[in-house]
Order: structure tokens, then sequence, then C-alpha cells
């Protein structure tokens, strides 16, 4: 389903995405790295990956458009069986489409682009506008990048096999940026294969579409076209816990949010605090339970929250003491 139209329907709509400066920054760098049929971006992976080929000159360039993501990935297909088997030349790939599954559901994804070897290798070429400045970059913005292409990587490989005989896809990336404070751009090779390798365990332990399915109730449908109250208590059908690192990953984490508010849920306040309360599933129990009011004295959690509140107590006493009686 289309998490972001199913959240605008919910009245809580999603704010994922770049800026349009950062946007329009991004599409310029990559617009000069792809410039004269992509001879610098060519240049670049020759320089970092390949040494021993042939310097790249007249690469191929294959039109990639077809018709809906279906097509478009048939067509990026079509086009690495072709340069594979035309050895001995340089292609560049923009923008291909692949496909990955994902529990049981085609994902679509769109590198940047893909670069078949003289060999007859694969290599994803990622594009980022943050900048490596004296030959580094950001090691979060690296390794977020990297493990983006660890995908691409994954998405390939399924490609690759598909073939006869398979070609290999290699498991270093060129990652490019700007060098510097300029807008020249600069590469690193990076090696993905740890980030492979957890992607595509994580990819495999993932629930199948069809057993989270066949738990929902029979009728159930998540369509943004349905009215207001019966969207809501479609999606209220589907446990969630909500925590603040769903902001960075859910289209629907505002309006997880909003719900784990209203019903007083700790698990807003952040896992590791959920953790450290034990039974205590709401804010309501905690107070209750530091107020002496409700809970175990025996549990390590409420004792804690008993001798906190006593100390509090006690701070705010000396302060008021301190000021004449007035607490400020």
């Amino acid at each position: 389903m289309d998490k972001g139209s199913l959240a605008s329907a919910l009245g809580s709509p999603s704010v994922f995405g770049q800026s349009q400066f950062a946007l329009t920054r991004g599409n310029a760098f990559e617009a000069r790295v792809k410039a004269d049929g992509g001879a610098e971006l060519l240049r670049l992976v020759h320089e970092r990956l390949d040494r021993g080929a042939e310097p790249p000159a007249g690469a191929q360039v294959p039109d990639l458009s077809a018709t809906g993501p279906e097509g478009r990935t048939a067509r990026t297909s079509l086009a690495l069986r072709e340069a594979t088997r035309a050895s001995g030349t340089w292609t560049l790939l923009d923008h291909p489409m692949l496909a990955l599954d994902v529990a049981g559901s085609p994902a679509f994804l769109e590198p940047d682009a893909v670069v078949v070897h003289p060999d007859g290798t694969w290599t994803v070429v990622e594009i980022k506008s943050f900048p490596m400045l004296d030959g580094s970059a950001d090691p979060a913005k690296v390794g977020a990048a990297a493990r983006q292409a660890a995908v691409y990587v994954l998405a390939l490989e399924e490609v690759a096999a598909r073939l006869d005989p398979a070609p290999r896809v290699r498991h270093r990336v060129l990652l490019v940026c700007p060098k510097d404070f300029s807008n020249l751009p600069t590469a690193s090779a990076v090696d993905v294969r740890k980030q492979r390798a957890v992607t595509g365990r994580q990819l495999a332990r993932l629930t199948r579409i069809e057993e989270i399915a066949e738990a929902l109730p029979e009728g159930v449908c998540f369509s943004p076209a349905l009215p207001a109250d019966e969207l809501t208590a479609a999606v209220e059908v589907v446990p969630a816990t909500y925590a603040p690192e769903c902001l960075s990953a859910c289209e629907l984490a505002f309006h997880c949010r909003a719900r784990s508010r209203e019903t007083g849920a700790v698990t807003s306040l952040g896992r590791p605090v959920r953790a450290e309360l034990g039974g205590l599933s709401t804010v309501d129990d905690v107070l209750a339970a530091a107020r002496g009011e409700a809970g175990d004295p025996d549990d390590p959690a409420v004792a804690a929250l008993r001798r906190a509140a006593r100390l509090r107590a006690e701070a705010l006493a000396t302060a008021g003491a301190g000021t004449g009686g007035v607490t400020v």
C-alpha cells in the first residue's frame, strides 16, 4: 500500500523528503557527473575500481525508458544482458529500474547508475551531494549510502542469477560526491559486503505478506478512499508500538504517535525508557507507582521510581526553603 497516501487520508501526513534546495543542488551535481555521456563518471569508475581495463571511450548509454515500473525493470534487465554479452566495452545505465522481492512483494528500486565493465562485471554507483573533505566524508552519511547501495547490489544479483552464465556483481560500489567545497566530482570505492550480508539476513527473516494478510480480520481494507472513520478503524486493527525512531522510518509515524499519546503509552518516550520500566506500560501507571498508589514495592522499577519521587520532593523542599518558601 501507499503509506504516504494512507497517512494523509488519516489526517497525519508524513513529512518525508529532502528540502527543495537540497534536491535542486543534488540534481545539479548529478547532471554534472553524468554530462557528456557519463564521461567523468566512467573515468572515476575506471580510476577507482578497474585500472586494469581499457580507459572508457565512447561508452554505450542505452535508452531505458518504458511504461510503468514493470516495463522499466524489464528494459533494464534486457540492457544489462546485452551489455554483458558485448564484452570489451563500457556501458552506463542511467537510472535503471530494479525489482527486489521483499516479503513476497516486489519493491522497485532506482539506483543513480549501474556500470557494466568490459569484463562483464556490474558496479553500482551512488551519487550524493554531501562533500568529501580531504578525501573523506561524514562516516554516518557514508554508512547510510553503503546500506542503500547494498540493497541495489542484492537486486542486481537477482537479475544476474537469471542470466547464463551469471555475471558477477561487484561488492565494491562507487560513491561520488563533491570535492571539498566545490562542485567538482570525486569518488571513493566503498566495500558493501557487510551491509549486503546484514540486509540479506533481514530480508530473509521478514514475515511474508501472505502470513500478515491471513492474520487480519475478513474484509479489512486500507484504501485511502474509505471514509475517515472506517479507515481509522481498519488501521487500528493492526497493533502498533510507536517509538520516536519511527519518525525517520515510517510514513504513519505521526498517526501512531498521536494514538500513543492518547493512551499514555511510555513507548512514546523511547524504547530505552520502556525497557527500564518493566511491566509499567502507561504514564499513569508510572506516576501511580511513583506516588506509592500502585505497583509492587519489590519490583525494581517501582522501587526506583519511588526513590526518585522522594529525592525530587526533597530537592523541591530544599529549594523552597532557600527562597523563603517560594518555589522557582
